[in-house]
């Protein structure tokens, strides 16, 4: 991939841009723009991770997998986040696979830079803490909401995570993968979709799904959507009008 200097002067993940000017230049000699393409494998369950990534456009699952080959989706990382946690928490393998379900690029560092750096303390240790902190926030609503809420609220949920983490109504998404991320079978998917459809809040062609109505689809989503979106804002944004936007 060519690289675009103005990516390092200016990155788009937004984790890299909320760093100090000192602090991120430190990190830049050991940065490097890498395309994510479709369905690549950026670390295995149970095998070391050797690089972290800050991804920009692109979409990254972190999945689990069962004996049966079956997959659930933990949770979607994008522009907002970055895929490796695991180096900074004292270990460097996980149970969990990241696997790029958009592609697109990200800024890519070695895991024992980074954890080197994150060692030193400071503002990228605070920032880096208080995002796994909103991770963690994340997936214990998401135990909750696939326990509690309906097929459609969490559907609608999950389309607008991807939304806002693409910064896009439009995305190229198939039936069979987001039935994998839902844990769940693709005729509940298809039953799921076609009524978010009929009531005019998405459309749903050829693998693209397009965000119709978003007001509607956020009121038909539970409220773990906002809560998630909060808890982002709280630890990881900026005051604006609307801060929830600022880390999705």
């Amino acid at each position: 991939m060519s690289l675009d200097k103005n990516l390092f002067q200016q990155p788009s993940n937004k984790l890299l841009a909320a760093l100090p000017a000192s602090d991120y230049e430190r990190l830049v000699p050991h940065l490097k723009l890498v395309a994510l393409p479709l369905r690549k494998v950026l670390y295995e369950a149970a095998e070391p991770i050797a690089q972290v990534y800050f991804p920009h456009k692109a979409v990254v699952s972190i999945v689990t997998a069962m004996e049966d080959g079956s997959t659930v989706e933990a949770r979607l990382v994008s522009n907002g986040g970055m895929v490796g946690i695991p180096v900074i928490l004292g270990d460097n393998t996980t149970t969990t696979t990241g696997l790029v379900q958009v592609s697109g690029a990200a800024m890519q560092i070695n895991a024992d830079i980074l954890k080197a750096e994150f060692n030193r303390g400071g503002a990228i240790q605070i920032l880096l803490l208080r995002y796994v902190q909103a991770v963690y926030s994340e997936l214990a609503q998401g135990t909750a909401c696939n326990r509690l809420h309906t097929l459609e609220e969490r559907l609608a949920r999950w389309l607008l995570i991807v939304s806002d983490r693409l910064e896009s109504e439009d995305f190229p998404l198939t039936q069979e993968f987001v039935s994998q991320m839902l844990g769940v079978r693709r005729s509940g998917v298809t039953v799921a979709a076609s009524t978010l459809s009929r009531a005019g809040m998405i459309s749903y062609q050829r693998g693209n799904i397009s965000i119709l109505n978003r007001e509607d689809l956020e009121a038909t989503s539970c409220e773990c959507y906002q809560v998630i979106q909060n808890e982002f804002a709280r630890l990881l944004g900026k005051k604006s009008s609307n801060p929830a936007k600022k880390f999705f």
